[in-house]
């Protein structure tokens, strides 16, 4: 990545040779053009490195300083790297010394007629440094490639003359020129309106409290857990102080990570919002790229789109072009320039990201092993980033996807059918690997713990292999789908497996439709998060419902030495009423008819208190159908969640829960559904919320097999699997009903396990005061809470 001082300009040997160096087509097809793009080989590389005997000098840090006169700015461009080895030969052959660069590929090395010209590009840059530094006149460098499963090695050698190095790493540095040039202007720029900006609003109490830690944090390296009740005001509390760290150069990049399209609406907003007050700030919001991609259905390809072909050969200018032409960067504007230069709005997106002061984007791009943004967290360098992580409770179950793998037995078979008359090679392969998960299923009644799966992993690499050679012959055909994603679930599975240790369990069982599959499970993320934020300054993980503080720090990365607060609640608890059902429970084993009835009769008392706009939050689709259909002659105009719904569909829900509206309307929703957080409906347009249950997971295999590990680990097996994620879904539920300082609303928990500490330990501090109620004396509390004055 870059890195920025006053009169110096950081960046490194593969960032600079990628982005100056690029050229001709996008083309994301399986292809083993660059055979590195596979790479999995950290071990493999310390492998080689010893085994390369005394001359060689493995992992040597290089670096040098390039000064530039230019714009009217004098500076120095610093260019540094790791080479991975160093030859320095003891007797007269020439050259004396040779730069090696490896390169660990899945592709078979038959296919490599010649250094790749990228890779090449590196191990020049590092042959200039050296050279330069010890005065050589001539200096070799080396290419060596590694197979991953034979571990074979195939190495391409050149000399140079340092005249013709110097020229090449010259002209490599008078393109670079233009963009550290515009960089440092824009920096200053940007710095004097950082400190000319304040706080855009009256403080609220505790807020300045809060905006205080983070900047403390982040000035001191450390990371901070924040739970920020509604109305905290927890967006503008941390984007201004990482904001104000940048201007005091504390900060490089500001990272502001969501899990929803809805969070990332309101980061864009303040930041508008401080840009409105004279901020000057690149700020861009990654777009998905199934959005913004300008066919129906991505696929680059310049076969297939015109803006794919040649793409590389324009998109520097579209970059610098909108740099140096505007200030905010939106989705739309991205869109306008890709459409201007012919190129890929989406790809040009991420270029962007590289200049930008701030990016907008979903949690994957930063953790996500398969898609994070290689350019930033490629190196293992620590940089000077932010991390603003919203919603942060999300993040638990995310990272323990991202880091697990799977894989599915039918789908060797179903690939089989596709290609056995295109390449028996392939088809044997797969055969290899079908019967390994075959041996896995006859040992499988329904859900079984495996010790290793070591015997499946080396015909899963050999598989690789022949994918390669099969992706080189063959481009699109029918099935290609299907074989690709094979592709990917296996490189995936292989890369998990790589990274495999105490924090996982390997555990075989049957999916839908009863299909067999393996998977390797993270357990806690904790670890694997850590891998990203450590090359990062700060982290502030913040959310409504980060309850309990030290088992979301356990889950995502913190330490001892890491931060939690409590942010006060600024809403009057006198505008919040809390009911408890003593009566009623929807436990599997009390759930019938009667104990339905109960909870019908409960939600019609609750919302005939007063007119007005209710959500009713159940634990599953299937219990909020039963009650439904029970309700449905009792309580009028309910309207219900479907599975599945699109955004319109989502906004027209929406939409008919109107503020002072003339007769009431119930909507019936799921909890930890799309309704469930991430909305505001102010004012009249929600009042109350009933909350069906504990919210607490189904039992299945996986939970089971968390609920095991966390008993043996910690004692607390049921509240790692399922107390505490049922929990956040209860909180989150119920915080939809106050949104403002100006809004009254009431809160009905139908469960009688809300009166056990068990769950009433997890109740947020706004929470201190509710009312124990059956459907005798509930009417009486909600007609004083309504009558009262506000």
């Amino acid at each position: 990545m870059i890195l920025i001082t006053d009169t110096k300009i950081k960046i490194s040997v593969r960032n600079l040779v990628e982005f100056i160096l690029r050229s001709g087509d996008l083309d994301n097809s399986v292809n083993p053009r660059d055979p590195d793009a596979m790479q999995q080989g950290s071990r493999l590389h310390r492998k080689i490195q010893k085994r390369m005997g005394p001359e060689y000098q493995p992992e040597v840090p290089l670096s040098v300083s390039v000064p530039v006169s230019r714009d009217g700015l004098d500076f120095e461009i610093i260019v540094e790297g790791r080479a991975d080895g160093i030859i320095k030969k003891v007797n007269d052959t020439e050259p004396n010394v040779i730069i090696d660069e490896i390169k660990c590929v899945f592709a078979p090395l038959s296919i490599l007629e010649e250094m790749i010209p990228i890779h090449r590009s590196q191990a020049l840059c590092y042959a200039y440094i050296y050279a330069t530094q010890n005065e050589l006149d001539q200096i070799g460098i080396q290419l060596t490639y590694c197979h991953m499963e034979s571990e074979t090695i195939k190495q391409f050698n050149e000399t140079l003359e340092y005249e013709d190095l110097k020229q090449w790493f010259d002209h490599l540095i008078q393109e670079y020129c233009k963009w550290a040039s515009w960089q440092l202007h824009w920096r200053v720029v940007r710095n004097a309106s950082i400190k000319a900006t304040d706080f855009p609003f009256e403080y609220r109490p505790g807020q300045k409290d809060l905006v205080t830690g983070v900047y403390r944090t982040i000035l001191r390296s450390k990371k901070l857990y924040i739970e920020a009740p509604t109305g905290v005001g927890k967006t503008i509390s941390t984007i201004f102080p990482a904001v104000k760290a940048m201007g005091e150069g504390l900060l490089s990049k500001i990272f502001y990570l969501t899990a929803k399209t809805i969070t990332r609406t309101v980061a864009e907003d303040t930041f508008q919002m401080m840009s409105d007050m004279g901020l000057q700030m690149k700020v861009v919001t990654i777009t998905a790229k199934e959005k913004i991609c300008v066919l129906d259905k991505p696929n680059c390809s310049p076969v297939t789109c015109e803006r794919a072909k040649g793409h590389f050969d324009r998109v520097n200018d579209a970059v610098y072009d909108m740099l140096t032409n505007e200030t905010q960067i939106s989705r739309t504007l991205i869109e306008e320039y890709a459409a201007k230069h012919c190129v890929c709005p989406f790809e040009m997106g991420l270029d962007v990201t590289t200049w930008s002061d701030a990016i907008i984007c979903d949690y994957n791009y930063v953790f996500d092993p398969n898609v994070f943004l290689r350019r930033f967290f490629f190196e293992e360098k620590k940089q000077d980033y932010a991390f603003l992580i919203d919603e942060a409770h999300n993040l638990v179950d995310r990272a323990r996807e991202m880091y697990s793998a799977v894989l599915e037995k039918q789908s060797f078979l179903d690939v089989k059918k596709i290609i056995k008359e295109k390449s028996k090679k392939l088809a044997k392969r797969l055969d290899a690997c079908n019967e390994v998960m075959l041996r896995y299923k006859r040992e499988c009644d329904d859900c079984t713990v495996l010790g290793d799966v070591g015997d499946l992993v080396i015909p899963l690499m050999r598989l690789m292999t022949e994918f390669e050679e099969f992706n080189k012959e063959y481009g699109d055909f029918p099935g290609r789908e299907e074989v690709t994603n094979l592709y990917f679930d296996v490189k995936n599975f292989l890369a998990i497996h790589d990274i495999f240790d105490e924090d996982y369990i390997i555990y075989s069982d049957y999916g839908e439709n009863q299909s067999f599959r393996v998977k390797l499970l993270c357990m806690n993320p904790s670890r694997n998060l850590l891998t990203y934020l450590n090359k990062g300054r700060s982290a502030i993980f913040f959310s409504a419902t980060l309850l309990p503080i030290q088992y979301y720090k356990e889950q995502l990365g913190g330490g001892e030495e890491d931060y939690a607060v409590y942010a006060p609640s600024p809403f009057d608890s006198k505008n919040r009423l809390l009911l408890i059902g003593k009566d009623v429970s929807t436990k599997y084993t009390r759930r019938s008819e009667s104990e339905y009835i109960k909870i019908v009769d409960y939600i019609e008392k609750f919302i005939k208190a007063k007119t007005g706009n209710y959500f009713v939050f159940f634990p599953s689709y299937q219990m909020m159908t039963v009650i439904y259909e029970l309700a449905m002659d009792r309580i009028p105009e309910i309207i219900l969640q479907k599975s599945s719904m699109s955004e319109v569909e989502r906004e027209e829900f929406l939409a008919q829960f109107v503020n002072e509206p003339v007769t009431s309307k119930v909507g019936f929703c799921v909890m930890g559904g799309v309704f469930s957080e991430g909305i505001d409906l102010t004012k009249d347009r929600l009042i109350g919320a009933v909350i069906v249950g504990t919210g607490l997971p189904q039992v299945c295999n996986e939970r089971e097999l968390f609920r095991d590990y966390y008993e043996v680990k910690s004692n607390s097996g049921f509240d790692h699997a399922y107390l505490y994620t049922g929990m956040n879904k209860v909180l989150q539920s119920a915080g939809r009903v106050i949104r403002t300082i100006q809004d009254k609303g009431s809160i009905l928990l139908l469960d009688e396990r809300f009166l056990n500490s068990q769950y009433r330990n997890l109740f947020p501090r706004e929470w201190d005061r509710y009312q124990i109620v059956d459907r005798s004396t509930m009417s009486k509390y909600l007609n004083e809470f309504w009558s009262s004055k506000e």
